[in-house]
């Protein structure tokens, strides 16, 4: 079978993973808000005893995990028929708080990306707000139940000199870390893409396994 050309519209596919990369999550974080001393202060030791405690209670999560062993490998090579297990981890500014592994493949006619990005905030608060924010950017979706913290997936069709393209989304929120996973497809036969409900069930498998992996990180 005679290979095709990737159209335009997918080869600028790579260009928001570079930015990604380059670029990283802003990461949002605060100072300390404890009270002041009064008259009656404590003895210094009570003090610096409270500390962690609060800080254990907003951040749960220390570093990001390796986001390329962060699915199975034949939950890979379901979603994106022709990939290399292993993927390809994004280079990262900081890989504590931000990791990002691609997998992308054409089989035959059918093209399939795969995005899993990790990035562990400075509290659950922060992890929060930017959550909160970032679905706002992301309207005709909805919410995903029992899935971390939060979690919200959405799709969208577009379509460029007649080839259609689906790409769902899928934004978690587990304490203080994110989990973001993309999820896209087309075929080049038909010039169509895949269903819907093909894209973001894929794309919800795999949002579930890297949440999975974020705890297992932790052990």
């Amino acid at each position: 079978m005679r290979s095709l050309p990737l159209p335009l519209a997918l080869t600028a596919r790579l260009a928001p993973v570079a930015v990604l990369a380059t670029a990283g999550w802003a990461l949002s974080s605060g100072p300390d808000t404890s009270p002041a001393a009064k008259d009656k202060t404590p003895p210094p030791a009570d003090r610096s005893a409270s500390a962690p405690a609060t800080e254990a209670a907003t951040k749960t999560y220390a570093a990001a995990p390796a986001p390329c062993g962060s699915l199975a490998a034949k939950t890979v090579t379901s979603l994106v028929p022709g990939a290399k297990a292993a993927g390809k981890e994004i280079p990262s500014t900081d890989t504590d708080v931000r990791r990002t592994c691609s997998w992308n493949a054409l089989k035959g006619y059918d093209y399939r990306w795969l995005d899993v990005s990790f990035e562990v905030m400075a509290s659950e608060d922060a992890a929060r707000k930017s959550y909160e924010g970032r679905v706002a950017d992301r309207s005709g979706g909805g919410e995903v139940p029992g899935l971390g913290d939060a979690a919200y997936s959405v799709v969208n069709l577009t379509t460029e000199d007649k080839q259609q393209t689906r790409e769902g989304t899928v934004l978690v929120r587990a304490s203080n870390a994110l989990v973001m996973i993309t999820y896209n497809g087309s075929d080049f036969e038909s010039k169509k893409a895949p269903s819907s409900d093909t894209i973001n069930k894929g794309a919800i498998k795999a949002a579930k396994e890297a949440v999975a992996a974020l705890a297992d990180g932790q052990g």
